[in-house]
């Protein structure tokens, strides 16, 4: 958490950088800290899920309503109230599906490494070089981090690390401005990028519904937990996830550089290959 906000801080007053960027900054960082410092305190404390869920929504109700007011929403739907309910959807739910997919060492570290790697590629490409310059930032912090945190991990994010990165990651997906014209796909770039948490969080969810138990309760019938029981070992386990996640990430770039009769055919290869790891997923056993 630090080391994302010195390091962006330093670049931004060190370039005398204008007010309208620091504000934009300020307005993605500020609320991602202040969620992660809630993190912290269930981390020492352990809170029950509702309050930390309540300050999720409270934080995705407060970031939707900046971007709706800057109009800074990457590809809005035309309508206030629509665009309104999806940034906040998309916050909190993204914010959760990275807290439930720090299950493995190494896991969310890598992963949101990978997809801030895609959303910088994006984002410069697309000519959005403060979304660029954070996924940087964003980046060279997970990765320094997973030195440590890959298997076996000698540090842990934790609840702090993974909301922080969590509301982070998904308010610059939803500031990105994807580039195809073709609207399915606009809106596939972003799911693609977060796929595999994506995937985890509703894996994990349909398993304890279907099993009478909470959502928020914790339990091994994560993704990573059932490559284990298939028989791979947790490096194996974390760098298939890795590598899964940079499959949908190469699929989310391809699209923004796919002629347009090509970019809603690439988004229905993504859709299809990510409703086949999800099949298969969730036929594994539960626990």
């Amino acid at each position: 958490m630090l080391g994302v906000i010195i390091v962006t801080y330093f670049a931004l007053f060190g370039h005398s950088s204008s007010r309208q960027n620091i504000f934009l900054a300020s307005s993605l960082l500020i609320p991602a800290f202040l969620l992660g410092l809630i993190g912290l305190l269930d981390d020492i404390k352990n809170l029950s899920p509702w309050p930390r869920f309540i300050a999720q929504s409270i934080a995705g109700v407060l970031t939707a309503i900046t971007l709706i007011t800057t109009n800074t929403v990457g590809s809005p739907t035309g309508s206030t109230f629509l665009d309104l309910i999806i940034t906040i959807v998309w916050i909190v739910g993204i914010t959760n599906s990275i807290n439930f997919f720090d299950n493995l060492d190494g896991g969310a570290s890598g992963t949101v490494a990978i997809a801030s790697m895609a959303l910088f590629v994006l984002a410069i490409q697309g000519e959005q070089y403060l979304i660029a310059a954070l996924a940087v930032v964003l980046t060279g912090a997970t990765i320094g981090f997973l030195t440590w945190n890959r298997p076996p991990a000698r540090i842990y994010m934790g609840d702090a690390g993974a909301l922080f990165l969590g509301l982070l990651i998904a308010s610059l997906t939803v500031r990105l401005d994807t580039n195809p014209i073709n609207r399915f796909a606009t809106f596939s770039i972003p799911i693609f990028i977060l796929a595999v948490p994506i995937m985890d969080t509703s894996v994990a969810v349909i398993s304890r519904l279907r099993r009478g138990i909470s959502p928020f309760q914790g339990g091994r019938d994560h993704l990573s937990h059932r490559l284990m029981r298939f028989g791979f070992s947790k490096p194996l386990a974390v760098i298939s996830l890795w590598i899964m996640t940079g499959y949908f990430c190469a699929l989310a770039v391809a699209i923004s550089h796919a002629p347009f009769q090509l970019e809603g055919l690439i988004s229905l290869v993504g859709t299809l290959s990510w409703a086949t790891f999800f099949i298969w997923f969730i036929k594994k056993p539960d626990f």
